[in-house]
């Protein structure tokens, strides 16, 4: 629930809102559901809010992520006198387009520990489900914002995603009301549901890869090494490996794990997902961070990854031992 301090934060955010003439909206490198549902959701509440602004999403387009929206392509001088706020975004070098600081005010909207403190007006809530969530508190406690049915489908789609169609533990009672909040609005929730969960044949093939070769140790630490010639043959295109980030939690012997897939330079992100054991501070021994039970890093070669697995397996074992 918010406190005094949020609502006086939201505030400051509505009045800067309010302020600028050309808002720019900014979310994470490698988007999910939630980075752009919040981003565009946001700009969608502005637009309804106030119409003779200017507002833009910027970053990478990928094509699996259409259904959410297009994004936008500026110019530099578009920054001069322009609020820019960044969404569902930890640290800076993971803000997509290097331009983010180039406005004249800076808002950070985020649900991540924050580790990496910047922004004129920084809005973080570590126990909301996402930024998603956030996004919708920004409009219900402000009397100067109104909502749209687009903003809501699109607010609703990255709740969805960030927490496993509320299956994760941030999941709670004030997410459902969010929801339910959002359900209120005319679009369709379950054609969100459907598509969220769909993948696929090239996607459902990796999943079966995934089953049949992720290694579990006695532990109950689990990964698999997904290399660019095992992702070769099948042909994923411009789709990304987050659909099979959570498949390893479906098996009852698995309490914690890590995904590595190896990028064009060579090097491995690795995905760390957990049901109990405590996996960021790992994540960040590795140049990564995130949540207690949801993060990323990277490995840069063989060696790496091994020592990677091998204090993932001591995690789990001392989280046992507690």
């Amino acid at each position: 629930m918010l406190n005094k301090n949020d609502s006086e934060i939201i505030k400051s955010i509505v009045q800067s809102i309010e302020d600028f003439d050309t808002i720019i909206i900014h979310r994470h490198q490698r988007p999910d559901p939630d980075a752009i549902g919040s981003q565009m959701g946001l700009a969608n509440i502005i637009k309804s809010s106030f119409p003779s602004k200017k507002v833009y999403c910027v970053g990478k387009q990928y094509h699996g992520f259409d259904w959410l929206g297009e994004t936008d392509e500026i110019d530099d001088d578009v920054y001069s006198k322009a609020l820019v706020i960044v969404c569902d975004t930890a640290n800076q070098p993971r803000v997509d387009d290097e331009r983010y600081d180039k406005g004249k005010k800076m808002i950070k909207i985020d649900h991540h520990p924050n580790d990496d403190q910047f922004g004129d007006i920084m809005w973080i809530h570590e126990d909301a489900s996402s930024t998603s969530e956030l996004i919708y508190d920004l409009y219900n406690n402000s009397d100067d914002l109104k909502i749209n049915d687009e903003a809501g489908r699109l607010l609703y789609a990255g709740i969805v995603g960030d927490t496993g169609r509320f299956k994760y533990p941030s999941t709670t009672a004030h997410t459902f009301q969010v929801a339910a909040g959002l359900a209120k609005l005319n679009f369709s929730t379950n054609d969100v549901n459907q598509i969220e969960s769909e993948i696929d044949i090239p996607l459902a093939r990796l999943s079966a890869y995934v089953y049949q070769n992720i290694e579990i140790m006695d532990s109950g630490a689990a990964y698999i090494v997904l290399s660019n010639d095992v992702l070769e043959p099948f042909e994923l295109g411009d789709d990304s490996t987050s659909a099979v980030v959570p498949l390893p939690g479906n098996i009852n012997a698995v309490k914690a794990w890590a995904i590595f897939v190896q990028q064009k330079d060579g090097t491995y992100r690795i995905r760390l997902r957990s049901k109990g054991p405590v996996i960021n501070e790992l994540a960040k021994r590795f140049g990564g961070g995130g949540h207690p039970l949801a993060s990323g890093a990277i490995a840069k070669d063989d060696d790496e990854i091994k020592e990677a697995i091998k204090q993932l397996n001591e995690v789990v074992l001392n989280a046992k031992g507690e």
